[in-house]
């Protein structure tokens, strides 16, 4: 009888000269299905002085193989000179329970043979083989966008890619790109990225790049701003504008009283006079509330001396998003909140034309120039502090381009739409 099923009796016949007696049969003993062993059944029959017996004998049997399970799968790729880790497995039996314990795995060749055996020695085996293969692609992905839309003459800079792959980890310095886009002719244009894997698996993709007329300004107007100054530069720049008739805004420091003239000028002319600061030390400025705003009370007074304008037209030194200020955590959001209830109106930039780095003139032309579109309010960072040429050498460039397209030119107010940032601190 195997393991955990009933045991049935079959049943039992007797006769005395021809006669049935088996209903006066007896039968004694047990049988236990759930335990492995022998059982005697006793059967016993009695007539006047007679008696005969006989028995059974039931062996109950453990006969069904244990199971074992493997954890992953039964066929396993791993890269080639990679030892293979063991996921693991488990070993059940009907009636010894777990055996996992028991489970004995021996590495033969490229395949792993995993054996076990119960109590009554019925033995169960699996095998796990391991191919020492790489078919799998590398992971390549672009960095920035898969789609680009291009003003025509922009650079175009790329963003970058990365590849990975499952046997030879970082790959990038393999890929290759191939295409090319000339950014002077509008149409559209493919860059085709490559990679194979030491296996030579290829994995590709594209990026698209669509070289697009300028988008024409909808009543769009550039406010051109003017910070860190007055400076050496500063006359050019007001002679500048003077002939292009293009008024513009400027974020002044307290500089030497000799430049004083240049406060009057920028009046005089036409321009807006705007608060920037005393000085640009953020440590001192960026202090406290009080520190902030005694600063900010210098160059007020000293603007309104000088040229009779109390203005409360102002930039925070670093703008409201820097991050410099983060020593005093908190400060720009209090700050942002004060200066508006005292009175004044702070304004940012959305469009940077990065002339405090080093680069070229034509590349401050570029970074203005290419982020125009169609929105209403442009408001572009610039810098008129000593010796800033590349600013002075790009403006008038800067003024041909925004007219010929379409652009108008002013200086703010206090009815200026405000751009601002977004806070860092």
């Amino acid at each position: 009888l195997t393991v955990n099923n009933n045991y049935i009796e079959e049943g039992v016949k007797a006769s005395v000269n021809n006669k049935d007696v088996s209903t006066k049969v007896k039968i004694s003993g047990t049988v236990d299905p759930t335990k492995i062993g022998k059982y005697v059944l006793t059967y016993k029959v009695s007539n006047y002085f007679f008696t005969s017996q006989t028995t059974r004998i039931v062996e109950v049997i453990d006969d069904i193989k244990p199971i074992i399970s493997l954890v992953g799968n039964n066929n396993v790729n791993i890269c080639p000179g990679i030892e293979y880790q063991e996921e693991g497995y488990s070993a059940v039996d009907n009636y010894d329970g777990d055996l996992t314990l028991n489970v004995i795995a021996t590495k033969e060749d490229n395949n792993i043979k995993y054996e076990v055996s119960d109590s009554s020695k019925n033995k169960e085996e699996v095998i796990r083989t391991i191919n020492h293969i790489d078919n799998e692609i590398p992971k390549l992905s672009l960095l920035g966008n898969q789609n680009i839309s291009l003003i025509v003459g922009h650079k175009y800079n790329e963003s970058g890619y990365i590849a990975i792959d499952n046997c030879d980890g970082n790959i990038t310095s393999n890929v290759t790109v191939s295409g090319t886009i000339d950014v002077n002719k509008i149409g559209n244009y493919t860059l085709k990225y490559q990679v194979r894997d030491n296996a030579g698996n290829l994995s590709e993709i594209d990026r698209y790049i669509k070289i697009i007329s300028p988008p024409k300004p909808k009543n769009s107007t550039i406010y051109l701003t003017f910070d860190d100054g007055p400076g050496n530069v500063t006359p050019r720049i007001l002679d500048i504008l003077k002939e292009e008739n293009v008024k513009a805004t400027f974020f002044v420091l307290n500089r030497s009283s000799e430049l004083n003239y240049l406060l009057q000028r920028i009046v005089n002319e036409g321009h807006t006079i705007a608060l920037h600061g005393n000085s640009h030390n953020y440590r001192t400025v960026y202090s406290s509330v009080d520190a902030y705003f005694n600063d900010l009370n210098i160059i007020r007074n000293k603007v309104l001396s000088v040229t009779g304008i109390d203005s409360k037209i102002m930039r925070f030194v670093g703008g409201s998003s820097n991050t410099a200020s983060r020593f005093n955590p908190g400060i720009m959001t209090t700050l942002t909140q004060e200066v508006m209830a005292r009175g004044y109106k702070y304004f940012d930039w959305n469009i940077g034309s990065t002339d405090t780095t080093n680069i070229s003139s034509y590349q401050v032309y570029s970074n203005v120039i290419k982020y125009l579109g169609s929105q209403s309010t442009y408001v572009v960072l610039m810098h008129d502090y000593d010796n800033n040429y590349k600013t002075v050498n790009a403006l008038r460039d800067i003024i041909k381009y925004g007219k010929e397209k379409g652009y108008k030119f002013d200086k703010i107010t206090i009815n200026t739409p405000q751009i601002i940032h977004r806070l860092s601190n």
